[in-house]
């Protein structure tokens, strides 16, 4: 089947609203310096990919039909339980695509863009459009969740945190509590942390949103989602250490720096052109004093690493995995408020964000991804949306069966990819497309 052709309809679409709203987000939103650079770039899009509960040939037709009931409203309910303080869209969808047509295609199927709302908006256009969105869309066999939220209320972090406090909530078989109010309340186990406003901020908005502002489309890219072993990603990082005669280079710097090295060599770069592999690098830990892992808002920066091409391929791995660990260590505290008051100084985007030569190391493997459950099970894979892809981005997703696994998926021009898979040493330690 051709599932990039394949319709997905919109069966019905809502507006949850929050279930209850403290007096304290009744005031104006105030966003921070690394928040309103997020405004040019789009909304976070990350789905889970479900298998329907099965049921026999004896069952009633009703069954399926009040499953799904059953479960639209049950997600609507825990949305509204865990919203605060925006509402939600949220929206059902049908597709005549099956499981397998997702995770069995050797590159992610377009279609997959289809199962998010808020397709192609950039995050400015909060301004007039929901901060999140949930679009639930049945496969015949599956069901596929997919949350869009806005990147200048939250990072990665972030936004799995609110992920898995939906899941939270959703499974909880716990007593609820009663405010004063008479409304049911769910005490999540690790709650959020909204900051308190203190120092320098703006007010949402900063400024009247600029229509010039960047909206280019990206070329046509292929996207691919390679797995790669526990056991492939211990020797990574035990062959970088070895090579630098040292034990502090990470798992994913290692691998990082494999990637970096394979697109490289697959760009066919000339040896005196640069070439920089980038980290979103969370800030929480690295702040003095550090904040909380679950404090809720947008605290990445950039750490990066820069060298010629000859000298990246014509050395071994250990030395770019070497440059990448020496970048994430001077990303500090002292380092963040020096951008922080450049920022303020002369305030930018991020329109130059997407330059060429450029591998972009996004999300995380230690992202709780696959712990989100909506009774139908371990989710069977994780996909992302339109949002944020360009050529040399790759996104980092823990492996479905654990223990130190990684899935990336790779976005690239066509000539790219079709090179990196032509590329012994690269596919030679890829188990397997997931």
């Amino acid at each position: 089947m051709d599932s990039s052709s394949s319709e997905v309809k919109m069966i019905s679409e809502c507006f949850v609203k929050p279930k209850t709203l403290p007096e304290k987000w009744k005031e104006p939103y105030h966003i921070t310096p690394f928040e309103n650079m997020m405004l040019s770039v789009h909304y976070i899009q990350k789905g889970l990919l479900f298998l329907k509960p099965s049921f026999s040939e004896s069952d009633d037709a009703i069954k399926p039909r009040e499953f799904m009931e059953t479960l639209l409203q049950k997600l609507k309910d825990s949305l509204a339980t865990t919203l605060s303080p925006p509402g939600a869209g949220f929206i059902y969808s049908q597709s005549d695509l099956s499981v397998s047509d997702i995770v069995g295609s050797k590159y992610v199927p377009l279609v997959v863009q289809s199962f998010f709302d808020h397709h192609k908006a950039l995050n400015l256009d909060g301004y007039t459009m929901s901060l999140v969105s949930v679009k639930v869309t049945e496969l015949v066999d599956g069901v596929f969740i997919g949350l869009s939220m806005n990147h200048s209320i939250g990072d990665g972090s972030s936004f799995w945190q609110f992920f898995n406090s939906l899941s939270d909530i959703f499974n909880s078989s716990q007593e609820e509590t009663i405010d004063n109010n008479n409304n049911s309340l769910f005490c999540l186990k690790n709650p959020p942390i909204f900051r308190q406003v203190s120092g320098p901020t703006y007010s949402l908005p900063f400024s009247k949103p600029d229509d010039s502002m960047s909206r280019l489309e990206h070329p046509v890219l292929k996207q691919r989602m390679f797995h790669f072993s526990s056991e492939t990603v211990r020797l990574l990082k035990s062959r970088a250490n070895q090579e630098c005669g040292t034990t502090k280079i990470s798992s994913f710097q290692s691998l990082a720096a494999f990637i970096w090295r394979s697109i490289t060599r697959a760009r066919k770069l000339l040896n005196d052109q640069e070439t920089t592999c980038r980290f979103a690098a969370g800030n929480r830990s690295r702040m003095n004093p550090p904040l909380p892992t679950n404090y809720f808002g947008v605290y990445i920066s950039i750490a990066q690493a820069t060298t010629k091409t000859g000298d990246l391929l014509e050395n071994e791995l250990g030395l770019a995995a070497l440059k990448l660990h020496q970048a994430v260590t001077e990303h500090t505290g002292e380092k963040i408020i020096a951008e922080i008051d450049r920022w303020f100084n002369s305030p930018s985007s991020l329109d130059d964000f997407f330059s060429s030569n450029i591998v972009h190391m996004g999300s995380s493997p230690r992202f709780n991804k696959y712990g989100c459950e909506f009774g139908m099970g371990k989710a069977v894979a994780v996909r992302s949306g339109y949002g944020g892809k360009y050529d040399g981005k790759v996104s980092a997703y823990p492996g479905r069966e654990g223990d130190g696994s990684i899935d990336l998926e790779v976005c690239l021009l066509p000539e790219f990819m079709d090179a990196l898979e032509s590329d012994q040493e690269f596919m030679s330690l890829v188990s397997s497309s997931s």
